[in-house]
């Protein structure tokens, strides 16, 4: 076990250029593997707050199953706001899924430096952007 590290300014892009790249695949494995298993989930399309990793994997891959894909996924206006080991990231996002839907959201992604040096997300929250399609 190591001393927890404070996070930088670039360790929280690259943190989040991962996540946000994965997802723009669809690549399962490498997205949620960018999450701690107890990381918790606030969307504005779901009814409930997902508590753990598990109950979001278990939502992607209905999704799947139902043949979801994201085709296209673009983060723009980021902030990143330094607390020592943890980091909120906020950003603007336009993604774009195979049904041809597109949608344009703010979300927001806490990070967390482990004690075994790793940085992993431990909250994300989405909210539609104002003025957009979703938050009519």
């Amino acid at each position: 076990m190591t001393e927890n590290q404070d996070l930088t300014h670039d360790d929280v892009a690259a943190a989040a250029a991962h996540v946000v790249a994965a997802f723009s695949r669809t690549d399962t494995a490498t997205y949620f593997a960018s999450f701690s298993a107890d990381a918790t989930f606030v969307f504005h399309t779901e009814n409930r707050r997902l508590e753990r990793r598990s109950e979001y994997e278990a939502l992607w891959q209905s999704w799947l199953a139902e043949g979801w894909q994201v085709t296209e996924c673009l983060s723009s206006n980021p902030s990143i706001q330094l607390l020592g080991d943890t980091a909120v990231f906020c950003h603007d996002v336009t993604t774009t899924f195979n049904t041809g839907e597109t949608t344009v959201e703010r979300e927001t992604i806490v990070f967390h430096r482990s004690d075994d040096g790793s940085i992993l997300a431990v909250h994300e929250h989405l909210s539609p952007l104002p003025n957009s399609p979703e938050a009519r």
